[in-house]
Order: structure tokens, then C-alpha cells, then sequence
């Protein structure tokens, strides 16, 4: 893993880019091919575009030998965002699984940004092993910030792991959070997402506050190719983020 921190070289277009937390661009090598990362940095930053990248393929392998000052392609933002104007006033849960947290540190720096405008800020990751904990560096910066709670959680620990060990949907129990006020964004493979969805209702949290960021194969980003169509959407252009009620009955269903 590691992060591209971009800037526009007409400083004038970089000034009127805009995304909302959640949303994400495609960033294109000449030569090489184009790829869809999720944007990772907080709307209002005005100097720099930070995208975390896992090298996977063959376009993800080639930006991670970018230097300092060399050029790439962007385009963007594509897609729909997080609900962060339906979940002011309110706790928000930040729970990922794996290494696919990117799509909600943009959140994280949204709302710690704005702290005021928010209630408690819970974040949740789990992982396989503890070093897939990309941002440890930063937990205990996070877990400081005021009316913040940070849980972690491995499947597979080494010695002096202070944190739970097991599936992420055992953090559940120890989030302090009001299902009544509260707004749940999930990311992570799909089956984990199912599983939290759940223990998450079973707390009481009602389906249409629960988020999920899918993911998939977007080529074009703007629902043209079609490499990316979840049932009679695109994940490209109609998500990546969607309530639960608008795609529970795709969750898990082989072909979709």
C-alpha cells in the first residue's frame, strides 16, 4: 500500500476541483492503463489529492514506482458519496474489513475537520493479519480526537497484540453509539458487509441508516462499459456507496 498525493499543474483548475468524501477518480498512465481509487483526502483540502493505493495489476504496480514531480492522468470525481450531510448531529460508524478501508478515511478527516457538526465518531477496522493495518500510525491520533472511538481487531495476532482478536462483528458489542441517532458506513468484502449489516440491526440500527461502498471492475466510470453493473445499476455512476435497503437483495447472489 501506499499514497499519491496529487496536485493539478494549472493551479487555477486545481482550485475549482471538487469531490465529496466517498467518491473517487481514475487515474491514467500513458502506456499503461487507467485504474479507479478512491479518493482519501478531506474535501477541503485545497493543496493536495491523496489516493491510497494497493498494488494489484499491472497500472497499480506502475504508479507505485512514481516519483516525486512525475505526471500522471486524472479523471473525476465519479460516483456518489457518503451521507455526511444526513449525518450531522449524529454518531457515525466507520467499519472496515481487510485492506479496503481507503473509501472511509476521507471521513474520517471529514468529520474530525468538523468536529462540532458531528456526535460520537466510532471507527472499526479488522483485519487478517496485524500488519494489514496500514494506518496504525495514525489510530492513536484518531482515538485522541475529541468524542472519538477507535477498535481494532485481527484475525491472526502476534505477541503483545493489545487488541481484539477475531471478526470485526465482534467490535460491534463495544461500540458506544445510539442506534437511534447514528449512521453506519461499511466497506470491505461483501460477505463481512453482510455480516455487520446484521449484527449492526440486531443493535437496533434501522437498514436505511446503513452504508456500504461496493466494489468492482469500473473501467469508464460514467456506466457505458458495463463492467461494473450491479443488478440494474452501475456501481461506476449509481454508487459506489448505497443504502442497504437499495441493494440487500443483491448481496451474496451469485452473478451480481
Amino acid at each position: 500500500m501506499f499514497t499519491l498525493r496529487l496536485r493539478f499543474t494549472d493551479l487555477a483548475h486545481h482550485a475549482r476541483y471538487h469531490f465529496d468524501a466517498g467518491q473517487f477518480n481514475m487515474l491514467y498512465l500513458h502506456g499503461v492503463g487507467e485504474v479507479a481509487i478512491s479518493i482519501a483526502s478531506d474535501p477541503k483540502d485545497t493543496h493536495l489529492i491523496d489516493h491510497t493505493v494497493r498494488v494489484v495489476g499491472r497500472v497499480t504496480k506502475a504508479l507505485a514506482q512514481l516519483q516525486t514531480g512525475d505526471y500522471l492522468g486524472l479523471r473525476g470525481p465519479f460516483g456518489q458519496g457518503w451521507p455526511m450531510a444526513a449525518a450531522q448531529g449524529r454518531d457515525v460508524l466507520l467499519i472496515t474489513g481487510g485492506l479496503g478501508c481507503a473509501p472511509v478515511v476521507s471521513v474520517v478527516h471529514y468529520v474530525l475537520r468538523r468536529r462540532a457538526h458531528y456526535a460520537r465518531l466510532i471507527i472499526m477496522q479488522g483485519v487478517k493479519h496485524t500488519h494489514d493495518l496500514i494506518w496504525r500510525r495514525q489510530y492513536d491520533t484518531w482515538a485522541a480526537a475529541p468524542n472519538t472511538q477507535v477498535l481494532l481487531t485481527a484475525d491472526q495476532t502476534g505477541q503483545g497484540w493489545p487488541f481484539n482478536t477475531g471478526l470485526v462483528t465482534q467490535l460491534i458489542a463495544q461500540a458506544q453509539f445510539d442506534p437511534a441517532n447514528a449512521v453506519a458506513m461499511l466497506c470491505g468484502p461483501e460477505g463481512m458487509m453482510r455480516a455487520t449489516a446484521q449484527a449492526l440491526q440486531e443493535r437496533g440500527l434501522p437498514d436505511h441508516d446503513i452504508w456500504l461502498s461496493m466494489e468492482r471492475n469500473m473501467h469508464c466510470a460514467v456506466g457505458h462499459c458495463g463492467h461494473c453493473q450491479f443488478g440494474g445499476s452501475f456501481i461506476c455512476k449509481d454508487g459506489p456507496v448505497y443504502p442497504l435497503p437499495e441493494i440487500s437483495h443483491l448481496l451474496g447472489v451469485k452473478g451480481f
